[in-house]
């Protein structure tokens, strides 16, 4: 037997008040003291109570919409539209927002100013937010002011997110290159305070660890720049590098480029294996191999959540990360012997 869903007025009554008093503190509007809204949040948390967002968006007059956040880390905005990422993140919402009249809105946040720019965001909320890319403090600033919230990367543990296996992904680039002969393996890492960096890091080290190889290490901040000048300072401490784990594609594209001018050939002498296969794996001379990262699958699923409702705090939804071949990285036959 299907269990009626409570309403507005079940929750009027058990916190006793009024409906219209009920509805302000819900939706957050001036007008009630403290210990009625905290009643009201009381009574809305025994009876779990989800507002309707359609109702909620015809009263206030405000278009549905869900709200796409990405954080830069650096001056202005431009190479939002140039990151492939972005693109793969928008490629697999809008089939999902398709004959749903629900709009997409894109916010690209300055670090600086995330805070403010967060509390705006979560006050004009309906159907709710994907965060692209976002830090663990700001998603858990925006996990209290709006329960209606999907991360695209697990960042604060409350705060409902998809999760690729990105540690094993990075570990299995590793075992790869090794089964392919390479024994000087050097990575190129992501920004420090990204949680896919942060757990692609984690997979390189303990890889490297696990098969007994030295470690070689440079920081390239997920951009093609710095995966180029990463590349060059590590074939520059280190001139006997065989092979590069790069944790992003779009460095993984610098990297060859760095490679490459010096005169070395790649695969056979600096094999690259990047991560994501955006479309800049396909675009550089030669094609890299990459581990998949399902980008458009996670947004997918990340906003239909949003579409079923207030996710549940801590939701976790789990995504493989698979290894796919391609020129940058030789054929088995072409591999070096082991040593």
């Amino acid at each position: 037997m299907s269990k009626v869903k409570p309403t507005i007025e079940d929750v009027a009554r058990v916190a006793g008040v009024s409906r219209a008093t009920a509805s302000r503190v819900i939706n957050n509007v001036p007008g009630a003291s403290g210990p009625l809204r905290a009643r009201v949040h009381a009574a809305v948390a025994e009876l779990g109570y989800q507002p309707n967002e359609a109702a909620r968006a015809l009263a206030s007059g405000r278009l549905r919409a869900v709200d796409v956040i990405a954080v830069t880390y650096g001056p202005g905005v431009g190479w939002l539209g140039t990151h492939p990422y972005f693109s793969r993140v928008l490629a697999g919402m809008m089939p999902v927002l398709e004959g749903a009249r629900v709009q997409l809105r894109l916010h690209a946040v300055g670090l600086a100013a995330a805070g403010d720019a967060i509390d705006e965001i979560t006050a004009d909320a309906t159907v709710g937010a994907v965060l692209a890319d976002i830090t663990p403090d700001l998603a858990a600033r925006f996990h209290r002011r709006c329960r209606r919230v999907v991360s695209m990367v697990p960042t604060a543990a409350s705060v409902p997110a998809m999760q690729a296996d990105n540690v094993g992904g990075a570990y299995a680039a590793v075992e790869e290159l090794h089964r392919l002969g390479r024994r000087r393996i050097a990575a190129i890492h992501g920004p420090a305070s990204n949680p896919c960096a942060i757990d692609r890091r984690i997979g390189y080290q303990r890889a490297v660890h696990d098969l007994a190889l030295p470690r070689a290490s440079a920081d390239g901040d997920f951009h093609r720049d710095g995966g180029h000048h990463a590349a060059q300072r590590l074939l520059r401490e280190d001139p006997d590098i065989d092979a590069m784990f790069v944790a992003c594609d779009l460095m993984a594209a610098g990297a060859v480029q760095a490679i490459t001018a010096t005169g070395r050939r790649i695969p056979d002498d600096v094999s690259i294996v990047g991560f994501d296969d955006s479309i800049a794996a396909v675009c550089t001379n030669p094609p890299l191999t990459t581990m998949r990262l399902p980008v458009e699958d996670m947004a997918a699923a990340a906003t239909r959540l949003l579409l079923d409702g207030v996710p549940a705090a801590g939701h976790r939804q789990r995504f493989p990360v698979e290894l796919v071949t391609r020129d940058s990285t030789p054929t088995p036959a072409r591999a070096k012997p082991a040593r």
